[in-house]
């Protein structure tokens, strides 16, 4: 694609970057087959190829976000399907944020709109926040059909109520005795924000599978929420404090205790970490340490897929529909690994038709776009129900919330199954499920 940015604007790294992501583009619209939006809105301009043409006007000409745009680029959910598909290469990731970044500095959204937002990015990072507003979900759900007539806010209210859980998670723990392992590996895990407060059973299960494998968690208590949930509403100063701090605490971690891997079970927090060292490139005092700690970023089933597992007492045979989440097929290019150990735990792994097809959550989408996530949350759920499962697997704590309750039959965690499989406890959401050990 041809650009005519000035010499001025090109001394800017963002913009620089964004003009070589822009030049990539050969207008292919491959990238329209694979895109959510555009398959449920048929408008060129919810693909990825009608956004990247309203950003280049608008960054190309330093224009202020337009409402037109910001409706566009709103409705995208990161799923990067596109960047999937696209036979050019072009890092659409990177010209959307940049593109997000953009508009929160140049657009004044309605008082509506930026209440949601700022209620989102102060209570979602913060897990103590997090469980306390789970508390007030709770009492709240009786009131949602009124709440839903709330002007502005309505249908977002009423969709995070409806994604709260009916039951308050109780908080969980690997056993000391069972979780600690002697084996020289070390590895460092993130315990993130809205996931241990959502489905703490996750990294308790990871815990007990490292152990019986030889390696052990480092504890890195400084570590926080990774930032993706700002980073993708534009806030960029936010993202980059929430990544400085982690970068802090993991490289303290890997020059004390020689950890040789950051484990990540939530895939959405995986591809934003993965993307510290591009997220810090020019900041000279976190650049280099940055790009050590994306480098060192595994996802769950990533690593675990280098080891050498036990071997698993008895296979269940259990049908499992395996729904990839899209920021681990699209945004971190891991598709087989989880089948493969899910298979090698016994289970009969099924794979679910319109896979690269986003469910709908993509982070905070479900809340700030209803509508149209509730769309792909109903055609996902119809595509796993032909694969006629008795469990849903995934390795998301976004997608877990979002397909719960709605597929009819449990959404675990990959490796709350692994764990299960190699003798574990049965997992919370298994509970009256009709599965016995």
């Amino acid at each position: 694609m041809q650009t005519s940015f000035s010499p001025a604007q090109l001394a800017d790294p963002h913009m620089r970057e964004s003009e070589k992501i822009l030049r990539t583009c050969v207008h292919c619209g491959f990238c329209t087959a694979t895109c959510p939006t555009y398959l449920l809105l048929g408008d060129e301009l919810d693909s990825p190829r009608g956004r990247i043409y309203l950003i280049k006007d608008m960054l190309e000409n330093d224009k202020p976000a337009s409402a037109e745009v910001v409706k566009h680029v709103d409705r995208c959910l990161s799923c990067l399907s596109c960047m999937t598909t696209c036979p050019s290469g072009v890092h659409y990731m990177h010209l959307v944020d940049h593109a997000r970044a953009h508009i929160e500095k140049t657009y004044a959204r309605s008082r509506a709109d930026r209440l949601m937002r700022d209620l989102l990015a102060a209570v979602l990072p913060y897990p103590g926040r997090f469980r306390l507003a789970l508390a007030g979900a709770f009492f709240a759900k009786p009131f949602r059909p009124l709440l839903a007539r709330v002007p502005g806010v309505g249908a977002r209210l009423s969709a995070m109520l409806a994604l709260a859980p009916s039951k308050f998670p109780t908080r969980e723990r690997a056993e000391p005795a069972k979780a600690k392992a002697q084996g020289a590996r070390r590895v460092a895990l993130l315990e993130g924000c809205a996931q241990p407060v959502l489905q703490p059973s996750i990294n308790a299960a990871t815990r007990r599978v490292l152990a019986r494998a030889g390696v052990s968690v480092a504890e890195a208590p400084e570590a926080g929420c990774c930032g993706a949930l700002v980073h993708h509403m534009g806030r960029e100063a936010d993202a980059l404090a929430f990544a400085r701090r982690n970068v802090d605490a993991w490289i303290a971690l890997m020059e004390r205790e020689g950890v040789e891997a950051i484990l990540v079970t939530a895939s959405g927090c995986g591809t934003t970490i993965k993307d510290y060292g591009f997220m810090l490139r020019d900041d000279p005092a976190y650049a280099e340490k940055a790009a050590r700690v994306s480098a060192a970023a595994r996802d769950v089933s990533e690593y675990l897929a280098t080891l050498d597992l036990p071997t698993i007492p008895r296979a269940r045979k259990i049908p499992v529909a395996y729904h990839s989440a899209c920021s681990l097929q699209h945004g971190q290019q891991i598709r087989e690994e989880p089948k493969r150990l899910l298979r090698a735990a016994g289970f009969d792994v099924r794979d679910v038709p319109e896979g690269h097809i986003c469910c709908g959550s993509a982070g905070v989408y479900n809340i700030m776009q209803p509508e149209i996530a509730g769309r792909l949350k109903a055609r996902k759920l119809a595509n796993i129900a032909r694969t006629r499962p008795r469990i849903v697997a995934t390795g998301n704590i976004g997608c877990i919330t979002q397909l719960s309750g709605g597929a009819g039959v449990p959404v675990l965690h990959t490796v709350e199954l692994i764990d299960w499989a190699q003798g574990g406890p049965q997992p919370p959401a298994l509970d009256g499920a009709g599965f016995y050990d």
